[in-house]
């Protein structure tokens, strides 16, 4: 773990500007209404099994499409613009959207980020632990990690932890520990941390 703290320290001087600029999007994205908030947990969704730039393109080309698009035209907008799993993904949007209205004040009833993550996973079809945590952190919450495979070569690569396969709940809630550990040895939050890692492994910052 030595050389990634290590490698982690060194960023955060070049990047501690962009990295607090866009935790401080996410904090005021987490300010707005419910709908505004669904939305963002629809390009979560689009993320499973995707590239994230291409879901960050499609998300702001629907916007509003979310909420409003009957199912199956939702699914010809997301094959339209190149998702790989259009019909997949817009039944778990349309199936969602029950929560659309009092998403807010739900999340906003858990007493921190783990607690709201075991909601999301539970009652929202599409959403695992990954996509759960990145919806989270991308609405304001800094105590969960997001584990995706960029992250997971990252480690790997690195010798801290052995390739786990398929993540269980279980396994990812370790896996998370140890990110947490990495976090208070850099004195960053679990939500900053994977913007530092992530530009480790892509070069980019995104959300």
């Amino acid at each position: 773990m030595e050389s990634l703290v290590s490698a982690t320290k060194g960023l955060k001087s070049s990047l501690g500007g962009r990295v607090g600029a866009r935790m401080q999007e996410f904090a005021e994205l987490g300010m707005k209404p419910s709908r505004e908030l669904f939305k963002e947990m629809c390009f979560c969704l689009l993320t499973a099994n995707f590239n994230a730039e291409r879901a960050m393109a499609i998300q702001e080309r629907i916007g509003d499409g979310f909420l409003t698009l009957p199912e199956p035209d939702l699914a010809a907008r997301l094959k339209e613009l190149g998702h790989r799993h259009p019909n997949a993904r817009a039944s778990y949007i349309a199936g969602a959207r029950v929560h659309a209205d009092g998403l807010k004040g739900i999340l906003g009833s858990f007493a921190g980020g783990p607690e709201a993550r075991e909601w999301l996973v539970r009652n929202v079809k599409g959403l695992g632990y990954k996509e759960a945590s990145h919806f989270l952190r991308n609405i304001g919450y800094q105590d969960l990690a997001i584990i995706d495979f960029h992250i997971v070569d990252l480690l790997v690569s690195r010798g801290i932890i052995r390739s786990p396969g398929a993540l269980s709940p279980a396994r990812y809630v370790e896996i998370e520990r140890i990110l947490r550990e990495l976090g208070a040895r850099t004195n960053l939050t679990l939500g900053e941390l994977d913007l530092y890692l992530w530009y480790q492994e892509t070069g980019k910052i995104l959300k």
